[in-house]
């Protein structure tokens, strides 16, 4: 009982001063309502990624020439000046910074004795909203489980899944995994779905799981039965905003990071025009919709990608850096301003308080869900 006290004050104390330190103001009252988040997420995506692909294809990407307001994000993790992908989830989905390995739990207490910190995920739960994860990795991947789950241990693939498969997120859906099984996601009231047929006959209210050929997915290959990630992107955005208290959605391009641990630049930019694909999709519906807050980051940045003196870019490491990353929004005049550098973790804070028409009094990581 004495260690279990002594955990939950370390707990509040650490999320406190965390909580301090990001030095939040809350934004300024929206002209518009914002009933929907989409945060969108390139895994290992910096600016040398954009510019690399906008100059090797003589094209502008949507991400860039349509957001509003474009600014960069802080990257360290609360153990690294280099995060990973866990924590670097982490902070965009909870608002706090944790430890390297760490997914959706407190740096001081990864067993989640005392508290699990809420996502950004559960708070939209909470306000009765419909919710989405869409990657193009395994849903059991660091992103889309900092999203859906809080595990002391990244490869904990087998209990991420089990978080996952009771969750009350309305669609989870990734690249397949022998770790997801038809009958485990029937046997918990939801449908299993692994072809864009199967994707485009759900309901709206019907729960489901989809596992998707990879290479469809991050190459977008366009074959009728298995779906790219913006085909996929398309038919979340159908699904969820059919909930009329609005909704959140997580979409993940997961592979310019996988193509850049390989020093793969073609790879990489075949990965971050997917993406812009399905980014360009979540803005054709903001621009409609006109209630919608869309973020486009990343975690972290992969590759160190340098441009040369003959203007060709070097994928100069398969690691990951420390360099800030994109931060580009669009749907809110108050969320950043142009050229603004912000901690990750103020992220989620700030769409919170929009999301939530500023009721939302603390920040995500104080929102806290008890065990």
């Amino acid at each position: 009982m004495l260690i279990k006290l002594m955990v939950t004050l370390m707990t509040l104390m650490v999320t406190f001063f965390a909580t301090l330190g990001n030095n939040f103001v809350a934004p300024p009252e929206e002209t518009a309502e914002i009933k929907n988040v989409v945060i969108m997420i390139g895994d290992g995506m910096g600016f040398n990624h954009l510019y690399s692909t906008q100059d090797t294809y003589g094209i502008e990407l949507e991400m860039l020439t349509r957001t509003q307001y474009q600014g960069e994000s802080k990257t360290r993790s609360a153990s690294a000046l280099v995060t990973d992908s866990a924590a670097g989830g982490t902070a965009l989905s909870i608002g706090l910074k944790t430890m390297n390995g760490y997914v959706g739990v407190y740096p001081t207490d990864p067993l989640a004795f005392s508290l699990t910190p809420a996502s950004i995920t559960e708070v939209a739960i909470k306000y009765g909203k419909s919710t989405g994860i869409v990657t193009s990795d395994s849903i059991m991947g660091a992103t889309p489980a900092s999203f859906s789950a809080h595990v002391r241990d990244r490869d904990l693939a087998e209990d991420i899944f089990a978080q996952q498969v009771v969750s009350e997120i309305d669609l989870i859906w990734g690249a397949i995994t022998e770790t997801v099984t038809v009958s485990e996601v029937e046997a918990n009231g939801k449908e299993y779905v692994d072809s864009l047929a199967d994707v485009q006959a759900l309901e709206p209210g019907q729960k489901s799981i989809g596992q998707f050929e990879c290479n469809a997915l991050w190459q977008g290959i366009v074959n009728g039965d298995q779906p790219t990630l913006s085909e996929l992107t398309i038919e979340a955005l159908e699904l969820l905003s059919a909930d009329e208290d609005g909704f959140f959605l997580m979409v993940e391009g997961a592979h310019i990071d996988k193509r850049s641990h390989s020093q793969d630049g073609d790879g990489a930019r075949t990965a971050v025009l997917e993406f812009d694909k399905a980014v360009s999709a979540v803005l054709d519906f903001a621009q409609e919709n006109g209630n919608t807050l869309v973020i486009v980051t990343a975690d972290h940045e992969t590759g160190s990608v340098t441009k040369q003196d003959d203007g060709s870019y070097a994928w100069t490491t398969g690691s990951h850096s420390s360099a800030n990353v994109p931060l580009l929004v669009y749907g809110s005049d108050s969320f950043i301003e142009n050229g603004e550098a912000v901690e990750n973790k103020e992220i989620p804070y700030r769409a919170v308080m929009l999301m939530t028409d500023n009721e939302q009094k603390f920040p995500c990581s104080l929102y806290c869900l008890n065990k």
